[in-house]
């Protein structure tokens, strides 16, 4: 990420925004509070035009973590080819992050999974509902501290069968 990004970020939100490389890779770690601010900055200012990827991710007993998720924006400016990840972390008992639906489009999808899968939630979202899980689901799979073999629920799901063709 050149310098150009990251010092105008730095100025406008101070603190609520640092940087770290990893893999070759130029990361900006933001608050959760701060976190919808400096998307639209990236979008507006800087034309990161294209969310190309957002994930969530459980960092239950990791050492040294000090949150339980973060949520990773992958942004892509289509004129010029960059991408920049923007990474913000969020924590139990209710973790959630503001919608960027009416920033990107294809972040309604996005963010149903990582609701669906590890229980984020994004108020705003204009249809936050399952979206890989059977709706009756209680459960987030994707979650640390979910059996490998699940819950047991599996017996109250509507069986699917295959029509013959």
């Amino acid at each position: 990420m050149p310098a150009n990004y990251f010092v105008p970020l730095q100025q406008k939100f101070g603190d609520a925004v640092r940087v770290e490389e990893f893999r070759d890779n130029l990361r900006v770690i933001v608050t959760a509070e701060k976190i919808y601010a400096v998307l639209t900055t990236l979008k507006d200012q800087f034309g990161f035009n294209m969310l190309a990827d957002l994930a969530g991710i459980d960092y239950l007993g990791y050492p040294d973590a000090t949150d339980r998720f973060a949520v990773v924006y992958v942004l892509m400016n289509a004129n010029t080819a960059e991408r920049i990840f923007v990474k913000t972390y969020v924590n139990d008992p209710d973790p959630e992050l503001p919608t960027v639906t009416n920033l990107w489009r294809g972040a309604d999808w996005m963010e149903r999974e990582v609701f669906d899968m590890f229980g984020i939630t994004f108020p705003g979202h204009p249809d936050l509902r399952r979206i890989l899980m059977p709706t009756e689901f209680t459960s987030f799979p994707l979650r640390k501290d979910y059996p490998l073999r699940g819950s047991g629920e599996r017996h109250n799901f509507e069986k699917l069968t295959r029509a013959e063709g």
